[in-house]
């Protein structure tokens, strides 16, 4: 009987482990109640924890653990949250306009177990919000915590199917979201179009990089364009890679062209500097530089939790963390 179960929980569908203690077993895709360090939320189970699922996240702490499974009363409660989530959602936009914060509100999580209210929101500059978190806490009698997030976790809030008509993969199985170039896009000969190659957070695809490594390495492998080699049917110069095929498209005297698999190279007379010999490697280039300017390593939230205790008494209430 497993010990502890992978979990995908909170809106930003966050995945960890979480332990368990019972006798009851859950299957995939089924609805738990966990105990987190952010309260009860709920939770679906995606399998057993095991040294893969650890190698996979990168992390063998568990981050909480399972209560219980999910009964019709808990479903219900859940819908009731769901349905407050929009309401405070609206009357968290007007009060943030009547504060003329300049920040832009993207979405509102309510735990289900009501220990705080979260709210994502975007800014090109720091907000100083402490006015604005007592207003919230005073309105909603309950923690409020203002995270900042980069535009890339905002398609990870909302958005729904990608162009390949699967789910986003930010939001079902990515722990983290490295940066892409358009280096990655021109070696795997992806269209440039950025209306084709861009995510629904606008920035470059997240799959462009899934197979990037291969294409690296099959290509240190390759003779570099314009390179001279020898193969049986005579002495050529290399105009192109077929990366993914091990082949070379060689140009020979007289204009022929054929396209040569790589094991049918039998030397290479000159190199073009910083290319490879057949069969050999070469080093590797450095990777452009990320799609945008302003987008850094994964475009990674920045988490700013301001409290307040909802008594309206307080004089002192909790600043919020630098």
């Amino acid at each position: 009987m497993p010990e502890s179960y992978i979990v995908r929980y909170g809106s930003t569908r966050t995945v960890a482990e979480f332990s368990f203690k019972g006798p009851q077993q859950f299957e995939r895709s089924d609805s738990v109640l966990i105990r987190s360090s952010r309260g009860t939320e709920w939770g679906e189970v995606l399998c057993p924890a095991s040294d893969a699922t650890r190698k996979y996240l990168k992390s063998e702490e568990q981050a909480g653990r399972i209560l219980r499974g999910a009964d019709d009363e808990a479903s219900s409660k859940r819908d009731e949250m769901l349905a407050r989530e929009q309401d405070v959602f609206k009357e968290g936009r007007q009060i943030i306009r009547d504060h003329k914060l300049n920040m832009n509100l993207v979405d509102v999580e309510c735990i289900f177990g009501g220990e705080r209210v979260v709210f994502y929101y975007l800014a090109e500059q720091r907000v100083d919000f402490r006015e604005l978190v007592k207003t919230l806490a005073r309105k909603f009698q309950s923690r409020i915590e203002m995270r900042q997030i980069g535009v890339r976790d905002e398609a990870k809030l909302l958005a729904d199917f990608g162009d390949c008509g699967r789910p986003v993969c930010c939001g079902t199985h990515l722990t983290e979201m490295p940066p892409v170039s358009m280096k990655m896009a021109k070696m795997q000969k992806a269209t440039l179009d950025p209306n084709k190659i861009s995510g629904r957070c606008g920035r470059l695809k997240c799959c462009l990089r899934y197979e990037f490594d291969t294409y690296e390495e099959y290509r240190r492998e390759l003779p570099s364009n314009g390179t001279i080699v020898v193969t049986k049917q005579g002495q050529g110069k290399v105009v192109a890679q077929e990366i993914l095929a091990k082949k070379v498209l060689v140009s020979y005297d007289g204009g022929r062209r054929m396209i040569v698999d790589l094991s049918e190279i039998l030397t290479t007379v000159s190199t073009k500097k910083g290319g490879s010999n057949a069969g050999g490697k070469s080093k590797p280039n450095q990777e452009s530089s990320p799609d945008t300017p302003g987008n850094d390593a994964g475009n990674k939230s920045k988490p700013t939790e301001a409290t307040r205790s909802p008594s309206p008494g307080d004089s002192n209430p909790d600043r919020p963390q630098p």
